[in-house]
């Protein structure tokens, strides 16, 4: 057989000149960037814990913090971010046996350091930006937000909702209150045979229940809460039309030139319209520019928000939610249909006639709002009434936030031809990311607990992203290029060389997508 088919090495016989491990690794793996980059970077200034003042029982030495840095960006571009995972493969992967240079620190030494340092992961996050940002990378003009729930370490199971709970204490009482009353009737009916509704050990069931629950109760409204979960407190209930999960709310804010993530942060809220201006605040920190326009889609619009942002002088891009439409279906006239006056501070109705406002004002959802009524024998004498008021209404009134024409601005805005092209756009930029995160990268939960560690957590996973993305945009040799020129202090060049690449790939791009186009429109015609 051996004259047709290739042979392998015995096994056990010695080699005089033995291959090193460094032999095993090419020059253009990604392993190599990883141990780089790791090797770059500053430690006084990222804060990561000094493991030199664990106490070890057995005396041994402490790992140095780089070391785990570099397993943990190796396991995350590689689908590996179990730390019992990490620890077979250091002991058996050639790419990680080179990384650690045959060192092997236990799962539990390398599940503490993501554990331990979660401010520093979020710092290591913000370095990579800055350095993407510094060789020209990140554009900064147009930043698109956007929210999707990452699985939270925690049980369904474990979770306390108190209209749940109350519910649940109502039945109780009830089967209590029904053993109660079968009682009571058989002891006034001796002769009866009927047995007794529930025995007394499904009672103590129920009454032990019934403690618990109340229990339950007591707790979430000492802490203000509706629900609260024993395994993390800090993850919540989270529900989208196809399913509800425990679950944080992991924010992101991508730039739209080459889809880096330039900000990310998480929550504990279930939806996104209290998100916008902190993301927006943040993507205008991190990429340094006030001139950044920032978009998101309609889940984020809220008048709070954005005149929040306008205070700040960041200018968003986010479409208005439509409302009224109940009252349409109804039927009635919807509120575009009473136009502001600004002359008289007042509103015109369908029927020419005058709403002033009153001297009522009250707050809602953080808003002063002011109180706009017409007299009730104007309506009651109107012919347009049962197209405006509802059967008992007497008259109309209309509620108008104190700030309201600074959002009716902004609704005009939405609709130039500008606005509409950067909402057109935002998908394209902002579902990429979370795209490649949670389907090809399979990071659609996180292993810690508590928001703290888990913005540390989600801070390490927008890095590897970004690290990916990076390293797939000019490649290995560049890459490493880079590194040198970073280190030298001297990046000018090394920006020009990236510029050149990336132009270079994108002409060949165009013309590979070209000639696709024409041979897909030769085999139509054929």
């Amino acid at each position: 057989m051996s004259d047709y088919y290739k042979e392998g090495l015995n096994r056990k016989q010695q080699l005089l000149l033995p291959p090193s491990l460094d032999d095993y690794v090419t020059e253009d793996n990604p392993v190599r960037a990883v141990d780089a980059y790791a090797e770059l970077l500053d430690w006084s200034e990222l804060g990561f814990s000094d493991t030199r003042k664990s106490d070890r029982a057995d005396g041994q030495k402490a790992y140095h913090p780089r070391l785990f840095l570099k397993i943990y960006i190796y396991g995350y571009l590689n689908k590996i971010r179990s730390s019992r995972t990490l620890e077979k493969e250091i002991k058996r992967n050639i790419e990680l046996m080179w990384l650690t240079e045959g060192l092997t620190p236990s799962y539990k030494t390398i599940a503490d350091f993501r554990k331990e340092n979660p401010k520093a992961l979020k710092q290591l996050f913000k370095e990579f930006v800055l350095m993407c940002k510094e060789i020209d990378l990140i554009e900064g003009r147009v930043v698109a937000i956007d929210g999707a729930f990452l699985r939270a370490n925690a049980s369904k199971n474990q979770l306390i909702m108190k209209k749940g709970a109350a519910r649940d204490l109502k039945k109780v009482e009830e089967s209590i209150e029904e053993y109660f009353t079968a009682l009571e009737y058989s002891d006034s009916e001796p002769s009866s045979s009927s047995p007794v509704a529930k025995p007394p050990r499904d009672l103590e069931k129920l009454q032990t229940r019934k403690q618990k629950l109340e229990s339950d109760i007591a707790l979430l409204e000492t802490m203000k809460k509706e629900q609260y979960n024993r395994t993390d407190p800090d993850a919540t209930l989270m529900s989208k039309p196809a399913h509800n999960l425990m679950a944080y709310n992991s924010q992101i804010a991508v730039d739209g030139r080459y889809k880096f993530i330039v900000a990310t942060d998480v929550t504990s809220e279930g939806g996104d319209k209290q998100e916008l201006h902190r993301m927006a605040k943040q993507t205008q920190e991190a990429i340094d520019n006030d001139a950044v326009t920032i978009t998101a889609d309609k889940g984020y619009y809220s008048t709070v928000e954005i005149k929040q942002c306008f205070d700040d002088n960041i200018n968003v891009v986010v479409p208005p939610t439509q409302t009224g439409q109940e009252q349409k279906n109804r039927g009635k006239f919807g509120k575009e249909k009473f136009v502001y006056d600004k002359e008289q501070d007042g509103y015109i109705c369908p029927n020419k006639q005058t709403i002033p406002k009153t001297y009522s004002n009250h707050t809602s959802y953080q808003r002063v709002m002011h109180l706009y009524r017409i007299s009730s024998k104007i309506c009651q004498a109107c012919p347009l009434k049962t197209q405006c008021l509802g059967e008992k209404t007497r008259q109309k009134q209309i509620q108008r936030w104190e700030h309201q024409q600074l959002i009716d601005d902004y609704n005009a805005k939405m609709k130039t031809e500008v606005s509409k092209a950067i909402i057109k756009r935002r998908g394209a930029i902002v579902e990429h990311p979370f795209g490649t995160i949670k389907r090809m990268l399979g990071w659609d939960h996180f292993l810690v607990r508590g928001r703290e560690k888990v913005s540390g957590e989600n801070a390490l996973i927008m890095f590897a992203y970004n690290f990916k993305r990076l390293l797939n945009l000019i490649g290995i040799p560049l890459f490493k290029k880079l590194i040198m020129a970073l280190k030298k202090g001297d990046i000018e060049a090394i920006k020009e060389e990236i510029a050149e690449y990336i132009a270079a790939f994108s002409v060949y791009l165009r013309r590979f997508l070209l000639c696709f186009g024409i041979w897909e429109k030769r085999v139509c015609s054929k």
